[in-house]
């Protein structure tokens, strides 16, 4: 029982002194190890990084917690959990260590594995996390069976213990255009198609449309997360003398496609067009795209669209 791991939860002052010292040294030595590094001032300052995530960790519900990985009368590594209760009982990882005296050997794959145990013991159904652009981050999550999974409303990459529990997927109409999982949708799906996260400017734009209805969105739910969306742009057109719809920002997170999410979201944008005196609804696509909106119920072509971009 020497070597056995387990988790105990930083449960006073000094030890969650202990644990703020230690992911201090962490961020310097892992995470931000360049001292010209944008973020790094950020994440050790005790006035903005701390003050939030401790706010996090004294709250009620869906609190954030400091645990510590222990071992043979001492700790190994740290973790800072937050199990969302309130929402669809996601455990974010916020971050994740093992101290680098006792890497190798399995040790790390050992915290995780455990680490998750104790997040399933404690309520949570899957589990999710950022893994920046690290590469040796990726492949390790990768190995417990995590996969890449779009961006959050930062921008940053997403990686997804799939969940196992079936939840029947709704599709809604937003109604809040500053819903934080509209934004992280958007960033996968621009990701996706190679351009650059949202700036707070085409954010603001973004909103400012929604409000103003000039765009629809259609968001597929499973349960409280957003998986999926798309989009109804209303045009003007001479030829019907009404409106016309572009549909648009399609786009499902890879954990969840192959569910029939896709149509369910087709569906929902051309039951609206039509319930709203919306004459046709077109589509833009890449030749490698033109069998899967046929199937959609895209299926009459209108010929070639040629773009001037100012």
């Amino acid at each position: 029982m020497e070597r056995e791991i387990t988790i105990r939860e930083a449960g006073t002052e000094r030890d969650v002194a202990a644990f703020w010292e230690q992911l201090h040294i962490y961020f310097k030595r892992d995470i931000f190890p360049d001292p010209e590094d944008g973020n790094r001032a950020y994440f050790l300052s005790d006035t903005e990084y701390r003050a939030h995530i401790q706010k996090l960790h004294d709250r009620e519900q869906d609190r954030c917690r400091y645990l510590f990985f222990h071992r043979a009368d001492q700790d190994i590594g740290f973790a800072m959990p937050v199990i969302y209760h309130t929402e669809d009982r996601k455990c974010f990882i916020l971050e994740f260590c093992v101290f680098p005296q006792f890497r190798g050997n399995g040790t790390g794959r050992q915290c995780a594995g455990l680490l998750l145990q104790w997040a399933f013991e404690n309520g949570a159904a899957y589990a999710e996390l950022n893994y920046g652009s690290d590469e040796r981050r990726l492949r390790f999550w990768q190995s417990l069976g995590f996969v890449r999974n779009g961006m959050d409303e930062w921008g940053e990459p997403l990686m997804l213990l799939p969940p196992k529990e079936a939840v029947p997927i709704k599709i809604e109409l937003l109604s809040d255009p500053q819903d934080w999982q509209l934004l992280k949708l958007e960033n996968g799906f621009l990701y996706e198609i190679g351009e650059e996260p949202f700036s707070g400017e085409k954010q603001e734009l973004l909103q400012q449309a929604i409000r103003e209805k000039r765009i629809t969105f259609f968001v597929a739910r499973r349960g409280y997360r957003a998986v999926g969306m798309c989009s109804v742009s209303k045009c003007f057109s001479t030829f019907s003398c009404g409106d016309t719809g572009v549909f648009d920002d399609f786009y499902i997170e890879p954990v969840f496609r192959k569910k029939g999410v896709a149509r369910l979201l087709a569906q929902a944008a051309q039951t609206w067009c039509r319930e709203n005196g919306i004459s046709s609804l077109s589509v833009c696509c890449a030749p490698c795209d033109e069998g899967m909106y046929q199937a959609l119920g895209f299926q009459t072509r209108l010929g070639t669209t040629f773009i001037h971009l100012s």
